[in-house]
């Protein structure tokens, strides 16, 4: 009996070192393919407090810096300005400013949606409703629903300067003009057709004319009118002007939007460039093959550019942009996977994938704000960053993040890495503040993605921040460049 007990408590014995031993092994390789990265907090808070100080005076001096132009033998690049530096945002607090941003961002959602559903339903429309190489200034346009970074370009014969709102997610481009029915009050002065030698309203025969629904003849008059579905609309005479670039490049009979009756939370900006697909929008009609941006932090002064025709940087990430029949405005980016702290979240590949509807895959766009995923996407994502950071302490933030910590009193920060994977299997990995971001004065970081109630996934600006984005049109690539703006 005796000897009995010896075997099996050998057995045990052996079977508890073998269970120990593989547990050991597990919590090794779990380790070893832990990937981190570290959230400076100390920083984050002393820019988010300078950007409620800071009171934008723009001198003679800085409005000539704002149409700078530097040249190579291939592209204009001009300098990009952060929205702080034009405009104040006049918040009390930050937190304040965090939520009109939220608030901001929720209203760009109903935009996106609404052109999604003009793509799928054109029928149901109100029916009011050689390459240059050159480059434009871009700004951070926070307080503004139609974009979140502003441009500055010039308009007309003689040019007057304007900033126009960057939107890669719609094909019409427009201007505030006089006579005004109704306009919203703008940072320059509104533009007068009577005043340039360039202006020329679009007849009910121009192909411009018939290129889109939101498009419509009256008179002989060719007419645009775009509402967005945050309720802000746009309506006037389509009409030809030249858009010109600082003082080095110009392109003539650029179709654009001459609003006379404009409403909405534009408030700042002149109007909208538009930088979608569609044949209508600006980039198209000037034959560019590529154009790119590097988005600066939305808290930052410093400046940044937005390129056309330049050589996407060589150390670049590159996927495939993706062509949805269904919907020709937006930018589709074939992303494959995303990477949590090293390891890759189980979702569905086809996520990233559009079905014979139109339905599905992500859209990469510079007007959206936080990044939002399918929901099923969302949760496995963010369940796999919370099992990584079950030490944190948890706090309460914007009712948008359902996922928010307590960093305060602390410097740094190590966080699990956040990635997207792209076509070639390589990682494009963000920064830390590109997916914690501070919500308050006092150290509350919010996870910086969000589910999305609509089968459409968006890459919104704060995961771009600080990345050359380049769209090679051509070729039907996109590129990530984690440069500095």
């Amino acid at each position: 009996m005796d000897q009995v007990l010896n075997l099996l408590l050998h057995f045990f014995t052996l079977a508890l070192s073998l269970t120990i031993s593989l547990l050991l092994h597990h919590a090794v390789a779990t380790s070893s393919a832990y990937s981190s990265t570290i959230l400076h907090i100390t920083p984050s808070l002393h820019q988010a407090q300078e950007v409620l100080s800071f009171n934008p005076i723009p001198t003679l001096q800085q409005k000539a810096q704002f149409n700078r132009v530097q040249t190579t033998s291939s592209s204009f690049s001009l300098s990009l300005h952060p929205r702080d530096s034009i405009f104040n945002p006049q918040h009390n607090d930050y937190q304040t400013l965090v939520r009109s941003r939220l608030h901001r961002d929720s209203a760009r959602l109903n935009v996106i949606i609404n052109n999604f559903n003009r793509q799928l339903n054109k029928s149901a429309l109100d029916s009011r409703c050689r390459s240059k190489n050159f480059s434009a200034p871009i700004t951070s346009g926070l307080n503004q629903n139609m974009g979140e970074y502003f441009t500055r370009i010039g308009v007309g014969q003689p040019a007057k300067q304007f900033y126009m709102c960057l939107d890669t997610g719609s094909d019409v481009s427009w201007i505030q003009c006089h006579p005004c029915i109704h306009c919203y009050k703008q940072s320059d002065p509104i533009f007068d057709p009577t005043k340039s030698s360039s202006y020329r309203p679009l007849t009910c025969k121009a192909q411009q004319c018939k290129e889109q629904e939101t498009i419509s003849c009256n008179n002989n008059t060719c007419q645009y009118y775009v509402m967005y579905g945050d309720g802000s609309l746009t309506a006037g005479d389509f009409i030809t002007e030249t858009v010109s670039f600082g003082s080095t490049g110009s392109m003539n009979r650029v179709a654009i939007g001459c609003g006379h009756f404009n409403t909405g939370l534009f408030i700042g900006s002149a109007g909208i460039l538009a930088l979608g697909s569609g044949k209508l929008s600006f980039n198209y009609q000037i034959k560019a093959k590529s154009f790119s941006y590097c988005l600066v932090n939305r808290d930052s002064h410093k400046s940044s550019t937005l390129e056309f025709n330049s050589p996407r940087p060589a150390d670049s990430l590159t996927t495939q942009l993706l062509n949805n029949p269904k919907q020709k405005i937006f930018y589709y980016v074939g992303f494959t996977a995303i990477n949590v702290g090293g390891q890759n979240v189980a979702i569905p590949r086809s996520t990233f994938e559009f079905d014979k509807e139109g339905m599905g895959g992500m859209i990469i766009d510079s007007g959206t704000t936080v990044t939002r995923l399918q929901t099923q996407a969302y949760k496995l994502m963010r369940d796999m960053f919370v099992s990584f950071t079950q030490d944190f302490k948890r706090a309460h933030g914007p009712p948008l993040f359902d996922t928010c910590f307590d960093f305060s009193g602390l410097s740094d920060v190590v966080v699990p890495t956040v990635s997207f994977q792209v076509s070639d299997g390589r990682l494009w990995t963000l920064p830390a503040e590109n997916y914690l971001i501070s919500v308050d004065k006092n150290g509350t970081y919010c996870f910086a993605f969000a589910p999305s109630f609509f089968p459409l996934s968006i890459l919104g600006n704060i995961q771009q921040q600080g990345t050359r984005i380049s769209f090679d049109l051509e070729n039907s690539i996109v590129g990530f460049s984690p440069q500095k703006c």
